[in-house]
Parts: C-alpha cells; sequence; structure tokens
C-alpha cells in the first residue's frame, strides 16, 4: 500500500515538473509573436505536443500555433488544431479565447499562402495530438484503475480490522461464556452439596413427621389418641425451627462462599422473620415446606418472597449478586 502511493506521488511530481516548463515556452512564443512571428512559430513547433499534461495547455498552445501562422500569413491544411482550442475554450464557458479562436479558424481559411514545410509540420502536430488523445485516455484508465485498486485496498484494510476486531469480541464472548460455564458448574457443585447436607439434616425430622402423619389418617383411634399425635407433630416442627435452624444456616453458608454472612453485612437492618424466610430460601426449601415451618399459609410466603426479593434488590444485589438467583 505505502509503495503503491510513492509511486503515484513520484508520478504526479514528475508530471508537474513537465508541465510547468511548458508554460515558460508558451509565453515566450507569445512575446515573440509582435517582434518575430517566424520564430515564435518555429518554438511553438519544437514543442512536442505529445508529452503535454493536461487540455488546458494543449488548448492554449493550439491557440498560439493557430495565431501564429495566421500572423505568417500561412494557410492549415485542416481545422483540426484551431477546433482543439475552440471546444476547450467553449465547453469552459472561455468566452474571450472562444471568440478569438472562432475568427482564426475563419483566418486561416481564408489564407491562401501554402508552404510545404508549414503543412508538413502542421500535419506532424496532428499526429502528436492524436499521441496525447491515446495517452490522455490510457492514463484515465490508469487513473480510475489506480483510484478503484485504493478504494479495493481501503476496503480490505477495513475488512480485515472489522473481521479481526469481530475475532477479538468473539474470543471475549467465548471467554465469557467459559468464566460462566465454570460459575454454573460451581454453582452445581455447591447446590449439590447444599442438597446432600440439608437431606442429612432434615430427613429423620420429616420422616418422622411423616410417619406421625401417617398414623394419624391411618389410626383408628380416640380423639385423645389423634390430639396426642397432633401434638407430636407439632413439637417436632417447632423443634425442626429452633433447633435446625443454625445447622441450616450454616450448611447454606458453606456451600454458597458465606453468602448469608455477606447479606447481613451489607443489610444490617434486616428483619428477621424476613432472614429466616432468606435462609430456607437459599436451603432450596419449596414454597409449602417454608409455610409449614414458618406457620403461615402458601400465599403469604409468596407475598413475602416477593417483598424480601425487592429489599435485597435495593440494599444488596449490586454488591453480593448472587443473592438474587436465590429467588
Amino acid at each position: 500500500m505505502k509503495n503503491l502511493l510513492y509511486i503515484i506521488f513520484i508520478l504526479v511530481a514528475t508530471g508537474c515538473g513537465f508541465s510547468n516548463s511548458r508554460p515558460q515556452i508558451l509565453d515566450e512564443a507569445r512575446r515573440l509573436l509582435t517582434t518575430d512571428p517566424s520564430a515564435a512559430l518555429s518554438k511553438l513547433n519544437n514543442l512536442d505536443v505529445s508529452q503535454f499534461q493536461d487540455s488546458a495547455t494543449m488548448a492554449q498552445w493550439a491557440l498560439l500555433y493557430s495565431e501564429a501562422m495566421v500572423v505568417n500569413r500561412l494557410s492549415a491544411p485542416t481545422d483540426t488544431i484551431v477546433d482543439i482550442a475552440i471546444d476547450y475554450y467553449e465547453k469552459h464557458n472561455r468566452k474571450d479565447e472562444f471568440l478569438k479562436a472562432s475568427r482564426l479558424k475563419a483566418l486561416l481559411r481564408t489564407a491562401d499562402n501554402t508552404d510545404a514545410l508549414a503543412t508538413a509540420l502542421y500535419l506532424q502536430k496532428e499526429k502528436e495530438f492524436m499521441l496525447y488523445k491515446e495517452r490522455s485516455r490510457r492514463e484515465m484508465y490508469m487513473s480510475a484503475a489506480i483510484f478503484i485498486l485504493i478504494i479495493a485496498t481501503g476496503i480490505i484494510a477495513w475488512l480485515r480490522q472489522r473481521l479481526k476486531l469481530q475475532s477479538a469480541q468473539n474470543n471475549a464472548l467465548m471467554a465469557e461464556a467459559s468464566g460462566l460455564k465454570c460459575q454454573l458448574d460451581a454453582n452445581r457443585s455447591n447446590v449439590s452439596r447444599l442438597q446432600s447436607k440439608l437431606h442429612g439434616l432434615l430427613e429423620n425430622r420429616f420422616a418422622l413427621i411423616d410417619s406421625l402423619c401417617q398414623t394419624y389418617y391411618e389410626s383408628q383411634g380416640t380423639k385423645t389418641e389423634r390430639k396426642a399425635i397432633v401434638e407430636k407433630v407439632r413439637h417436632e416442627i417447632e423443634a425442626l425451627c429452633s433447633d435446625s435452624f443454625s445447622e441450616m444456616e450454616q450448611a447454606v453458608d458453606d456451600c454458597t462462599d458465606n453468602m448469608l454472612v455477606r447479606v447481613k453485612k451489607e443489610y444490617p437492618a434486616i428483619k428477621t422473620e424476613d432472614y429466616r424466610l432468606l435462609v430456607y430460601l437459599a436451603g432450596g426449601l419449596s414454597t409449602r415446606t417454608i409455610s409449614l415451618l414458618l406457620g403461615e399459609s402458601a400465599e403469604v410466603v409468596y407475598k413475602r418472597k416477593s417483598r424480601l426479593k425487592s429489599r435485597l434488590k435495593e440494599h444488596v444485589a449490586s454488591s453480593c449478586p448472587d443473592v438474587m438467583f436465590v429467588f
């Protein structure tokens, strides 16, 4: 890409160097038209028209050449050269030069002095003009090709940069996904450990309660006997709430990187009943089980869960985001 830009710069600089020297010769020829028209025409004939760099210089030369032939009273075999000036100045809306070229064309047609050498030189300049047109056409195609190449190179560079950015984003997403997978695996492991601990902690008590309830519903005994069973069930539930709570709390902290400790630190104003509900939720207990342990209906437990979630989101979620997974 850099080499291509260097080549373009060298070509432009070289062209500018050539084109800058020619207007000086044209200015000299214009000065000589009044003092030595023959020398002016000779100077114009000595220029290689095919090497001109722009159409403005070509039109200036064509106008001077036609004027020099008129001043030298020479006739032109064709209108090719004067038409160069007429076409250019008409297209660029330069009325003075256009009118001057048109008058010169009329004078060249009326001139009757035919010189063989002048005619040969004129025809040579016609050929050089045709070479100039062909070279200009090639340069135009070359410029278009270079422009397209530069655009294509820029697009390719942009696409490569975009692919690099996309690749970096993909790598970042893959790394993030890998981190989330590791975190998910760790959470699953913690949940499995927590379930195992709570299962061992509550299994015996719930088994006893279940057995007592089964005995109650199957019993054919007296009301006194049934009342005794109900009291026994109530006693076991109360014992479960009081005796096993600290063990459940410790099991939750062990398996969640001390989440409960962090919650109490960030939100010391949490109510005791809300904290107990949080422990039961973090332990994975169902709404019915929690309602049994709290002595409230399932509908009340649902409402308390919603209010607790809002409070924790306000006070704790920013510093302890994992607590929101409890809900």
